[in-house]
């Protein structure tokens, strides 16, 4: 298992030319200290486990790693699916020049006007907005922003070795930045 940072994980993930839509993500606090964990997972990309911090409201710093190489039966069960009633997330890319960013404007007015003439649901709009953006990743998520949700803890029980291993390292992240000292 190899830890990088968690930007060159998630550059992995944008690169993967995988389905957008096949992307399963669960997401919450840490389990001990600041931050955050967070689990990508793609049937054939497998799946991917980031811990993240603020450094400042402008930084984010992190860590990552690929813990399964393909999402089982065992991890299937612990990822959100389409039809739950979860979140959604997607990973963006900026469009590389002018063209591309008028071309996107484009799809977005076009999806936007199909959608307010139509009948239409959530899922559906979100969806057709995605690739309108030529999102390389997104899907359902499950996410507490102030706990933690139960098939985090599960992944994390299920990858307990690699999650140490990435706490460690986030730590000593933390503590080179100083955010574990308290005011003097």
């Amino acid at each position: 298992m190899q830890i990088r940072d968690w930007q060159d994980v998630l550059s992995e993930v944008l690169d993967s030319n995988r389905d957008p839509e096949g992307w399963r993500a669960v997401a919450g606090q840490r389990k001990r200290g600041v931050g955050e964990d967070l689990y990508l997972g793609h049937p054939s990309a497998g799946v991917f486990h980031l811990k993240t911090y603020a450094k400042n409201p402008y930084e984010l710093q992190g860590v990552g790693t690929q813990v399964a190489r393909k999402v089982d039966a065992g991890l299937d069960e612990l990822l959100p699916r389409r039809e739950d009633d979860t979140g959604r997330f997607a990973v963006q890319r900026p469009p590389e020049d002018e063209k591309e960013a008028k071309s996107m404007a484009t799809r977005i007015e076009q999806t936007l006007s199909i959608h307010a003439e139509a009948p239409t649901t959530a899922e559906d709009f979100f969806t057709d907005m995605m690739q309108a953006v030529d999102s390389p990743a997104f899907g359902p998520m499950a996410y507490e922003m102030t706990d933690r949700p139960d098939q985090l803890e599960a992944l994390s029980e299920t990858f307990e070795e690699a999650d140490d291993l990435l706490s460690k390292e986030l730590d000593e992240l933390i503590d080179r930045d100083g955010l574990n000292r308290g005011f003097e």
